[in-house]
């Protein structure tokens, strides 16, 4: 860890415990007055009982009196954000350019801190050895349950720190780490930390340089706690990703993860389908960009085809044909326990086939949700006209308009529909639009992930 001063924070000749105990510092020449004066032969005192009393009203400390005298002992100007906002339970300190030493009069302001539950220190550039103040500072705060240190190039020494932190079994429930330059070596301190440490339930690691190693796998098969972890932005491939999933597949507690803008691949791609099949708490997995090709989606099939926890599964900008998506489809069908219930492929085409199928799938999971980008070949087969124009021209005819439709629909006046009431909306008024219409004439209107269609611009 970074040093500290005899592995304490002190603030004029009191350690960071001292000042928070109350505890009077031991008899000092050097001790600090207010504004730093350093005291003469005493005539500045007219007896004892002035200077005793002195000492006991310094002891109690404000905390704008505490972060003041920090920075004048550090060495840095005090940041007036902070001092506006110590009631408040989120302190937001990004981008504030504090740097080790600016991290180190905070952390010393912080120690007895019972107001901030959320700590956001984003890009200050604090390096591992802020990360070292503020591991101090967590041995004596217990109520910080959010930290946010990403962006603060804490590279492995940081991770190292980060790591002793949590083996002091803080409030932490929430920890992001992302873009610190954390490359395979310092994955082992993390899963050393959260092999026996299980209060962290949220970790953000992305945008970092994991590559092929087996600590992450370890951490996931050992972990207790964790919850959410993201992942993406790394260059997890081949054995790491192997790894990685060998650990998911006993894990126990993991309900989120982040994967995307990987290298899984084939070799990746069937790793996670062998996990599926052993998961059962996995509720939403996201392997977007990739490289996931048809062949590696047929082995994630393998796994698919057997899951019945995963609820939301995103595939997006992945190389896959139409016809791997119509073989995804496929093995959702024909997976009576399957729970899924978003499939998001919204930057693949998908067939009319798909669609067909999609409709009859439906019967069997209604709360099935699949976002696309568009069905090809739809207007090559004679359907050239505007399922908008259609809607709107069947409409007129019985004497309504498209807002009055919509308007219908709209149980709370919110001016959004879901695609789902929209579907069922035409085929209860038994408008002659068959399914690869109205699958158009959702794309058209502008239907969001969550399936909801804002027609605010029909009216």
């Amino acid at each position: 860890m970074a040093g500290l001063e005899d592995q304490s924070i002190s603030v004029a000749g009191m350690t960071l415990r001292d000042v928070m105990s109350g505890t009077e510092p031991e008899e000092s020449g050097d001790e600090l007055l207010p504004g730093g004066q350093q005291p003469d032969s005493g005539d500045e005192w007219d007896t004892d009982l002035e200077v005793d009393d002195f000492r006991k009203r310094r002891l109690v400390v404000t905390a704008t009196d505490l972060y003041l005298q920090a920075c004048q002992i550090v060495g840095v100007i005090p940041a007036t954000y902070y001092l506006r906002h110590l009631d408040q339970p989120t302190l937001n300190m990004n981008h504030h350019g504090l740097g080790p030493k600016g991290t180190k009069a905070l952390a010393i302001a912080l120690v007895s801190d019972i107001n901030i539950t959320d700590l956001e220190l984003e890009d200050n550039g604090i390096l591992a050895e802020g990360v070292g103040y503020l591991a101090e500072m967590m041995k004596e705060n217990f109520y910080i349950q959010r930290m946010n240190l990403s962006y603060n190039n804490l590279q492995t020494d940081g991770a190292e720190n980060v790591a002793k932190m949590l083996m002091e079994d803080t409030a932490i429930k929430v920890l992001k780490l992302s873009g610190n330059g954390f490359v395979d070596e310092a994955s082992k301190y993390f899963a050393d930390a959260l092999a026996t440490h299980f209060q962290v339930k949220s970790l953000d690691l992305s945008h970092n340089q994991f590559c092929e190693n087996e600590h992450l796998g370890h951490m996931l098969a050992s972990n207790e706690s964790l919850e959410t972890l993201n992942l993406s932005w790394n260059f997890l491939r081949m054995g790491g990703a192997v790894a990685l999933c060998n650990g998911l597949k006993v894990n126990v507690t993991l309900k989120h993860l982040d994967l995307s803008h990987n290298g899984f691949g084939n070799e990746g791609a069937q790793a996670v389908g062998d996990a599926l099949r052993h998961n059962n708490t996995l509720l939403s997995l996201d392997l977007s960009s990739n490289r996931i090709t048809d062949q590696a989606l047929r082995l994630l099939c393998h796994g698919l085809a057997v899951n019945d926890s995963l609820r939301v599964l995103r595939l997006l900008q992945n190389p896959i044909t139409s016809g791997g998506t119509l073989l995804l489809l496929t093995t959702i069908r024909n997976n009576p326990k399957s729970g899924l219930e978003v499939l998001d492929i919204s930057t693949l085409v998908v067939s009319e086939a798909f669609v067909e199928l999609l409709e009859s799938v439906r019967q069997d999971h209604p709360a099935l949700e699949v976002h696309y980008q568009g069905v090809a070949g739809y207007f090559s087969r004679g359907r050239k006209l505007d399922p908008i124009q259609t809607l709107q021209k069947i409409l007129a005819e019985r004497t309504q308009s498209l807002a009055d439709f919509f308007r219908k629909i709209d149980k709370d006046g919110s001016m959004r529909v879901h695609a789902s009431d929209l579907k069922k909306a035409i085929q209860q008024e038994k408008i002659p639009l068959d399914c690869y219409s109205i699958e158009v004439l959702i794309q058209k209107l502008g239907a969001d992930k969550a399936g909801m269609i804002d027609y605010s611009s029909q009216s």
